[in-house]
């Protein structure tokens, strides 16, 4: 099977799969394939079982997706400066690949989104990272190599790539996020492919 970078997120309005799939590009103009997933709502009340395939938009993300990647970008947005519930949730079930440290060695990064420039978008990069560090993930972020990141006045962090969407989400990537997420997928492809040599 041909190496693949996960690229898993969680999206409610529709900024963070953008995001994903941005990153999506940067990893594949570095050579690697990209596999998109994305995670199921969740419910205090549950009346009937999402079915494992969605009506629209990315598939859901398996077990085996996760394990066998060889490298991930994860991401998520904000809630009150922690990951979605549903992201959480979803790591939440991913014992099994402890155990046997599935993803022991692989790299990985992270992205959010939030609806405000101080919406706690540093401290959300920061909750997603303890279960890839209890994973035996090592983590990268994004250096000031970029001229992006120093220059943007909206979203993007060392800690990982971000965009603010406003109250209404209705603002747009600006090019300085989006220049982020591709400079995120491509330094990330480039180090799974120098690992796989």
């Amino acid at each position: 099977m041909q190496p693949y970078i996960l690229v898993l997120y969680y999206s409610k309005n529709g900024a963070t799969k953008e995001m994903a799939h941005l990153i999506a590009d940067g990893i594949e103009a570095a050579g690697v394939t990209a596999k998109i997933r994305t995670v199921p709502n969740i419910s205090t009340v549950v009346k009937e079982a999402e079915a494992s395939i969605p009506e629209e938009g990315d598939i859901y993300c398996s077990l085996d997706d996760l394990a066998n990647c060889a490298g991930l970008a994860l991401g998520s947005p904000t809630r009150f400066g922690n990951m979605a519930s549903e992201m959480k949730y979803f790591w939440d079930q991913t014992t099994s690949l402890w155990l046997n440290g599935a993803l022991h060695g692989k790299p990985a990064c992270v992205f959010t989104t939030s609806g405000s420039m101080h919406g706690g978008q540093e401290s959300t990069l920061l909750t997603m990272l303890p279960p890839l560090f209890h994973h035996g993930m090592m983590i990268m972020g994004l250096n000031n190599a970029h001229p992006a990141l120093s220059n943007t006045k909206t979203g993007g962090t060392p800690y990982g790539a971000s965009h603010v969407s406003g109250p209404r989400h209705d603002q747009n990537l600006s090019q300085d996020e989006k220049a982020l997420c591709a400079e995120q997928g491509k330094h990330l492809g480039e180090v799974v492919k120098k690992l796989q040599a």
